[in-house]
């Protein structure tokens, strides 16, 4: 039986897995990859545009105390757009192009509003997550800085992984990575 292929994606109900898997896995793993070198690239970059030794370090223990943080609001939001992946899956392995259509705009409306939500609604509670983390005072005011512009960029990291978890459940896993956040590139 000749492997049909989705616009953008691959048949992943027929034919053998192993190539589908190798397919799907190694995208994911660059895709990852390139998601940790961005977070580098934070500190790298804020390094390199402050003077001096002290204030450098102070500017890249500025990011680094933020990690947690940053790394629990991604995190979680990935977990949640992994259930969107699920739900538009079983969808298109069953055909029903109407619920497709209704999972895909509720997960970009669930996307677009969590991220404005998180970004505004976090930018009233920094101070007190980062005096309850036990942010050093010398590096405080730029780790609050940091992270009120990191939450501003919310809305467009839930977009970026709720339609990667969109793309993926259709077999795509190239266009997320060839659109992932690439310090390199």
């Amino acid at each position: 039986m000749a492997q049909a292929k989705t616009r953008r994606g691959m048949d992943m109900l027929h034919g053998t897995i192993w190539d589908k898997l190798l397919l799907l896995a190694l995208p994911l793993a660059a895709t990852a990859m390139l998601q940790q070198l961005f977070n580098a690239a934070d500190v790298a970059v804020v390094g390199s545009f402050v003077e001096g030794e002290a204030q450098a370090k102070a500017a890249m223990a500025a990011v680094g105390s933020n990690s947690p943080i940053v790394n629990l609001l991604v995190n979680l939001f990935v977990g949640i757009s992994l259930g969107t992946n699920v739900l538009i899956a079983q969808c298109i392995g069953s055909g029903d192009h109407a619920s497709i259509r209704k999972a895909v705009h509720t997960s970009v409306t669930l996307a677009a509003l969590g991220g404005l939500g998180v970004g505004l609604a976090g930018q009233l509670v920094v101070s007190p997550i980062l005096h309850g983390m036990g942010v050093p005072p010398e590096v405080f005011d730029m780790s609050a800085l940091y992270l009120r512009i990191y939450l501003l960029g919310m809305p467009v990291i839930l977009l970026y992984n709720f339609e990667s978890a969109i793309f993926r459940s259709a077999g795509d896993t190239r266009t997320p990575w060839w659109c992932s956040p690439c310090p390199a590139c």
